[in-house]
């Protein structure tokens, strides 16, 4: 297909589901622990908005959890078709991670789901509270352990290679790896920013449309002190995050920055924008601060950042896709900061829900979440090229020996079959918060 290989095609496939299937968990994530917020004001104060506002996004959920788990078991299963020589050489690893992902989190999220949708009137108020919270532990589990097995894959420790095989010596090491706990709270803060910016756009939507109940005010009001607090946070956790990927992966950094050489005794300069030429190796174009490089990744004036050509060329991710991935990324989190502080001030001045503009750009930043997080994993998985396990495996070993015609006959059906069975499901989901929260009666 268009003349690539069928490694290219094994790599293509894997992106195009991976990422078609993590925009489904990072909602769920948000909205599972949304929905216990608002049934734990219902049982506090007694407000039937908060009761509406359940009855409203626990549907939403419901199809958004469906639809994750589905596409969820289709890339799992490409690690044994598509990525065979993986699952072999690191399946003693990656297997229990996700073995326990299933036994701990997906079991207690599908055990008390059915509860929690279902149970009104069918249980108490408390055993029902108590399904939705165990719910929402189930998605932040489904987190821990899923980003325990890629950040091992990340910054490997923890085992011994014993016949061209992982095996695991210390669990302790390997779960709790060196990028996992700036991962994990990377992807948690990202999931809740995502669903925040899916709730506040669904409000803004119903209030520029003329439905400005209390209900639909509520909705806007708690997103907007999510968005506020989180998205400072998460710029925190990302400039840690970065000096963490600095010392275990600095070709990635390199990579991300468009820096390919450093002049004895100078600074670092931070490249705003560019065009990074993996061939001339040099980023045309550079629009460049001075100093600024080493002040945000060394926190200093004088201290160098690598530089690509300190890495063999075998050695280095394809810096254009990261470079601009990674600006992506950040741009859309100080667009999310703007809005937060923006918000404030409007709510502050008693027009946070009579501001035309301000709802209009908050409808506008509905995506936002999501497309950070992609860019973030784009950012991730290919700057961390050419290693599918950093510096223990090469992605090109670990691929299945399957031809061009194979992968793109798959690739082909794979496009086609998501590109209907999850249209459907997002059309849905779009028709449901079109139709808004319903009124609802005690009990209901």
């Amino acid at each position: 297909m268009f003349g690539l290989s069928a490694f290219d095609l094994a790599r293509i496939q894997f992106a195009f589901t991976v990422s078609f299937h993590i925009i489904f968990p990072a909602i769920t994530i948000g909205l599972a622990s949304f929905l216990a917020v608002l049934e734990g004001l219902w049982l506090k104060t007694r407000n039937k908005d908060y009761l509406a506002l359940f009855h409203f996004w626990s549907k939403i959920f419901a199809v958004n959890f469906a639809m994750g788990v589905v596409s969820g078991l289709v890339m799992a299963y490409q690690f044994g078709t598509n990525w065979s020589f993986f699952s072999d050489f690191a399946g003693s690893i990656t297997g229990p991670l996700l073995t326990y992902e299933v036994l701990t989190a997906f079991f207690l999220e599908a055990g008390f789901l059915g509860v929690m949708l279902f149970g009104w009137n069918k249980v108490g108020e408390k055993l029902h509270f108590f399904a939705t919270c165990m719910v929402a532990l189930g998605t932040l589990m489904s987190t821990f352990w899923i980003l325990a097995s890629n950040s091992w894959m990340q910054t490997p420790q923890g085992f011994e290679i014993v016949n061209n095989q992982v095996v695991p010596v210390d669990w302790l090491a390997v779960i709790f790896n060196p990028s996992f706990p700036y991962r994990l709270a990377h992807m948690g803060v990202a999931a809740f920013l995502a669903s925040a910016f899916f709730i506040a756009a669904s409000a803004s939507w119903h209030l520029l449309k003329g439905n400005k109940t209390s209900a639909m005010k509520k909705m806007l009001s708690m997103s907007i002190w999510i968005i506020l607090i989180l998205a400072p946070i998460q710029a925190l956790i990302g400039d840690m995050h970065g000096l963490n990927t600095l010392k275990h992966q600095p070709a990635k950094i390199a990579a991300i920055e468009g820096h390919w050489q450093n002049n004895p005794g100078e600074a670092t300069p931070l490249i705003l924008f560019g065009i990074p030429d993996m061939d001339e190796e040099k980023t045309k174009y550079a629009l460049q601060i001075p100093y600024l490089g080493s002040l945000i990744l060394t926190h200093s004036l004088d201290k160098q950042v690598p530089a690509l050509k300190e890495f063999p060329k075998d050695d280095r991710p394809n810096s254009l896709i990261v470079f601009w991935s990674f600006r992506i990324m950040v741009g859309l989190g100080m667009l999310m900061i703007l809005v937060g502080v923006w918000g404030t001030w409007l709510r502050y001045k008693k027009k946070l829900y009579q501001s035309n503009l301000f709802l209009r750009f908050t409808f506008l930043m509905a995506p936002s979440g999501l497309i950070a997080i992609l860019a973030g994993w784009f950012t991730t998985e290919v700057g961390r090229q050419p290693w599918v396990v950093y510096g223990i495996q090469r992605t090109r070993d670990a691929v299945s020996a399957h031809g061009e015609m194979h992968m793109s006959i798959s690739l082909l059906i794979f496009f086609i079959v998501y590109g209907s069975v999850f249209g459907i499901g997002y059309a849905y989901m779009l028709k449901l918060i079109r139709k808004g929260a319903p009124e609802v009666q005690d009990g209901n």
